[in-house]
């Protein structure tokens, strides 16, 4: 049964409204804009930067393509992607919170990062862009935020000229077990109390703990990027599968 037919879905560990849950999202992600880039560095102890560059870095985007970043926040993806697609390529950064898109245009900008780069307001979900716009489509650690991920899956799709490829970076499920427990550990226990001191917000942090085993496990999602029409689907996984790349092409 999908989450339009049950009428509810999760915001983490809660079963919650299905139309409440993207205002719910806006609502962590305006509370964390500002001090999110030093969260992410203090949270995975900067590892989130080295699993960023390889995921742009086996991307095989080139210079001149057009890219779509998804739920792009403070702009960490679009600068690395900036670099590969050069001047006579595109990256349209979007994200679905005006808060984030406006941390990430700043940053942005301030670094330099200014010819080819452009900004939409965008629900992943419903994407404002024509059929078949894009080289590639990227998002990353966003997609568990997203309402009807199915519906994003195809929107994603969509968008996407033939033979043009989407690829997500997402949280996904360790496979170690020693692994696994210390992971749950420092998730439930370290980071909402990070959140609590340097962003005076516990409670957002422990949503975002929450999402994350929420979300798809590797072949699930691999599963639903095939039912959504991507062709080659595949993944790969990174630090024992605390994150993992999943990469599908339409034919």
């Amino acid at each position: 049964m999908n989450n339009s037919q049950r009428k509810t879905t999760h915001f983490g560990y809660r079963e919650v409204p299905l139309q409440d849950k993207t205002g719910l999202v806006r609502g962590v992600f305006e509370s964390v804009a500002d001090q999110y880039d030093l969260m992410n560095d203090l949270m995975s102890l900067g590892v989130h930067r080295l699993w960023k560059r390889t995921f742009i870095a086996g991307s095989g985007i080139c210079a001149g393509d057009t890219v779509l970043d998804l739920a792009g926040g403070t702009g960490d993806i679009a600068a690395l992607l900036s670099e590969r697609v050069g001047s006579s390529g595109k990256v349209v950064l979007s994200d679905i919170n005006n808060a984030m898109l406006m941390r990430g245009r700043e940053r942005l900008e301030d670094r330099g990062f200014v010819s080819n780069i452009r900004y939409a307001l965008a629900n992943a979900e419903q994407l404002p862009f024509p059929g078949q716009s894009f080289n590639a489509v990227t998002i990353a650690f966003g997609l568990r935020n997203v309402t009807d991920q199915a519906r994003a899956l195809r929107e994603m799709l969509r968008v996407l000229k033939p033979g043009g490829k989407a690829l997500i970076l997402e949280f996904s499920r360790v496979r170690p077990e020693a692994l696994k427990r210390l992971y749950d550990g420092y998730s439930f226990a370290v980071l909402p109390l990070l959140g609590k001191v340097v962003a005076g917000d516990s409670d957002s942090y422990r949503y975002l703990a929450e999402s994350i085993r929420k979300h798809p496990a590797q072949e699930t999602l691999a599963g639903m990027m095939r039912h959504a029409g991507f062709k080659s689907v595949t993944y790969r996984n990174l630090s024992g599968g605390i994150v993992a790349i999943h990469r599908g092409h339409r034919g």
